[in-house]
């Protein structure tokens, strides 16, 4: 019995000792491995020298002038906001949901750890969370991981709580609120509150709501799955269980939190897509002229970076005259599509030319990746013409999924009417509409900055303003008859009225006002094409024009911004105005970086009488001739002066409205130069173009906010201008010279401009 009794307690002792021994070897390890950890076998931790100077990748932001964010340019969606701009139920349901004890641990709640580790080892309760403070998922913020496996999980937790211990040595809890809010991930490269605000709400943190606050802090479990836009009922008991936190811990009455669990979710959705949004064409002519100031700046020693250095740009776009404009594009452009491809119908050039299909497909980066790989052209259309699968097809009426080929895709977007849609205030140059194109997913080619069409009779005006200051007067009249030119191979301008008009002859005012194209030819003649030439360079037009006489009727390649800086001139005493789209940059705390000023001509290119006896030229175009509609059709009384214009073949269509705070230039055509409008009648810059001003300009007048624009004047010309316009604008061919003259053939003589 006493042996028996002896051997008990010795098998006792033996295994406490065992456990002792297996828990402090389990403890010795668990040190060992977190000192391992700490002094970077497992990877190097960030020392507090480099927690100390947080840097985050800030993108830069966009602005109209009424400061509207328009876009933004990122490689990570973040704008950082201080502590203050936080509201106070923001900061709430966070550390309810996320960190009870934020304000009690040091970087690492001990207690939720133990609790975790119960649950998950003790219960498998795989739901019970990670037990990391706000503070360890801030490192995680700051320090993503990079692998997924078991160890390598272990070893990313252990350096989260060092590197949370250093943070919360040095940051206080404020602090590490701020960082903490302004690097967490919302999904889709959204990065930060502030980013997430604008995106969900279209509001500034500061302005969230309760319930908006408790929405975005209810994604950061699962961003995806909790995304109030992809899974509304999901996001809403997300929602209600924040509300829910915050009303156990304190932060919100019951009352409160009855109220808000019963608010529906109340998007208002933004996302600052490169393809999408307000105004596309011109941010990223914005974002090109931002990569040449940046690099502008490197030789004075300055880097920065338009995607990563939170630059604020402020542009001189006007918000809602831009929203107008490009409601009104939809409504008229979808019209017009439909009229262009009627008007045409089963011999439309897409449909029939199958050369010409060919010759657009040769263009595309397709071909030319088949044809590098050593494929004849034969196979190459081959294989565009049966690689048969579903694609989505753009139109006004809206997508659709069809089974097509890349051959039938080219033919669909072939057909596409484009256009091109400028505003600018003359006085000082600022951009106030810019409209690239027709949509910049499926377009990128601006046809404002990149695009060079003929501009057809809007370059008249410039012709006419020559003649002016060579010093023929407004009524000197000319002859509407056709004449061929014996040195200009036989060419022979032609009107595309009557040949009644052959007996006509016209004042300068009248022929322009109704853009007939004999005049224009005889107005260059008596002005010379070199003097034209030259009062466009004068005026801002750099690009190269045909030293022809073709060019009195706008044969000559423009593009839009240019011609724009032309017109300028009539509203500037001569003295033309560089196009403007940024006026200012600034840094993230709005410390100025550079204000920039349109540049305005030293030197007037006519004098200020040609400049009024223009405008007055011009005014009746809009009253009585080819632009007339604006007054019948729209109903519109402002003080207006314009030209329209139509090049060869109906390839372009085009009008310039003047007015004396507006210059407003558009451009209808498509993209592929072998097709034009099936006739002129839809064609003519009066049908195809001067419409997206004339429903711009009737949605404006209706605005107080316009009224600066709408309702300026030009100023009353002088006597002197007044006297040299006061004629009859057409004097017919007395009775004996229409007996002698056969209007069915043309006159043949020498062109001597």
């Amino acid at each position: 019995m006493k042996k028996k009794s002896l051997k008990k307690p010795q098998r006792k002792h033996s295994f406490f000792k065992i456990v002792g021994y297996t828990l402090l070897s389990l403890i010795a390890f668990i040190l060992l491995f977190i000192g391992s950890v700490q002094i970077g076998l497992w990877g190097k931790l960030p020392s507090k020298e480099e927690l100390s100077t947080i840097q985050y990748q800030i993108a830069s932001e966009v602005f109209t002038a009424d400061s509207v964010l328009i876009g933004k340019y990122y490689l990570y969606d973040r704008q950082p906001v201080t502590f203050n701009e936080f509201p106070e139920h923001l900061r709430h349901a966070l550390i309810a949901i996320e960190d009870e004890r934020f304000y009690e641990h040091s970087g690492v709640d001990y207690k939720s750890l133990i609790r975790v580790a119960f649950k998950t080892v003790l219960m498998g309760d795989n739901a019970s969370g990670g037990g990391s403070t706000i503070s360890q998922q801030l490192a995680k913020n700051l320090y993503p991981r990079k692998e997924r496996n078991h160890t390598n999980l272990v070893v990313d937790k252990v350096k989260e709580m060092i590197i949370a211990k250093r943070l919360e040595g040095i940051f206080n809890k404020d602090e590490i609120l701020t960082h903490y809010l302004n690097t967490v991930s919302f999904g889709d490269n959204t990065f930060g509150i502030e980013s997430a605000a604008l995106k969900f709400y279209n509001t500034r943190t500061k302005d969230l709501t309760v319930p908006q606050a408790a929405t975005l802090v209810g994604m950061l479990k699962a961003t995806y799955g909790y995304n109030p836009r992809l899974f509304p009922e999901k996001s809403i008991n997300r929602r209600n269980l924040v509300l829910t936190a915050m009303y156990t811990n304190n932060y919100l009455s019951e009352e409160a939190k009855t109220k808000f669990l019963k608010e529906d979710l109340q998007l208002d959705y933004r996302e600052f897509d490169y393809n999408a949004g307000t105004a596309p064409y011109f941010r990223e002519e914005v974002r090109k002229e931002m990569l040449q100031w940046i690099s502008d700046q490197k030789t004075n020693g300055l880097d920065y970076n338009i995607y990563t250095s939170g630059l604020k740009i402020y542009t001189t776009l006007n918000y809602k005259m831009q929203q107008i404009a490009e409601d009104v594009l939809v409504g008229h452009m979808g019209k017009l599509q439909a009229d262009f491809e009627k008007s045409y119908g089963n011999r439309a050039p897409w449909l029939k030319d199958k050369g010409l299909m060919e010759k657009i497909a040769k263009r595309t980066n397709t071909y030319k990746r088949l044809q590098k790989n050593g494929l004849s052209h034969g196979q190459i259309i081959d294989s565009l013409s049966n690689d048969h699968r579903i694609r989505t097809l753009g139109s006004w009426q809206g997508d659709k999924d069809v089974k097509a080929s890349t051959m039938d895709s080219i033919s669909h977007y072939t057909k596409f009417l484009n256009t091109g849609s400028l505003a600018v205030d003359p006085t000082n140059g600022e951009v106030l509409v810019w409209i690239g194109g027709i949509n910049f997913k499926q377009y990128k080619f601006d046809h404002i900055s990149q695009s060079k069409r003929q501009v057809g009779s809007t370059f008249k005006p410039i012709v006419y303003t020559t003649a002016l200051e060579q010093g023929i007067i407004p009524c000197t009249y000319f002859s509407a008859e056709e004449v061929q030119y014996d040195n200009l191979k036989g060419w022979s301008p032609s009107n595309s009225g009557n040949k009644d008009e052959a007996y006509l002859n016209y004042s300068m005012e009248e022929g322009l006002s109704n853009s007939v194209n004999t005049v224009a030819v005889k107005v260059l003649e008596k002005a010379g094409i070199g003097n034209v030439i030259k009062m466009a360079k004068s005026m801002g037009i750099s690009e190269k024009l045909p030293n022809e006489a073709s060019i009195a009727l706008g044969t000559g390649e423009i593009n839009i911004l240019e011609l724009a800086q032309a017109y300028t001139s009539f509203v500037n005493n001569g003295k033309s105005t560089k196009p403007l789209l940024i006026k200012r940059i600034t840094n993230q705390k709005d410390s100025i970086l550079a204000d920039f000023n349109s540049t305005i001509e030293e030197k007037a290119a006519f004098s200020k009488e040609t400049g009024q006896t223009m405008i007055e030229m011009m005014k009746s175009t809009i009253n009585s001739g080819t632009a007339s509609r604006l007054r019948t059709t729209y109903g519109l009384k402002n003080d207006i002066a314009g030209k329209t214009g139509t090049t060869q073949n109906n390839k372009d269509a085009w009008f310039v409205a003047l007015m004396p705070k507006l210059v407003h230039i558009t451009w209808v055509g498509l993209d592929q130069h072998e097709i034009g409008f099936s006739n002129t009648g839809i064609g003519q810059g009066a049908n195809a173009a001067l419409p997206l001003f004339g429903l711009w300009m009737q949605q404006l007048n209706k605005k107080k906010d316009f009224d600066p624009y709408t309702k300026s004047k030009f100023p009353n010309p002088s006597q002197e201008v007044l006297n040299a316009l006061d004629c009859d604008p057409i004097k017919k061919d007395g009775f004996f010279k229409r007996l002698f003259k056969n209007p069915n053939k043309k006159k043949t003589k020498k062109f001597n401009g």
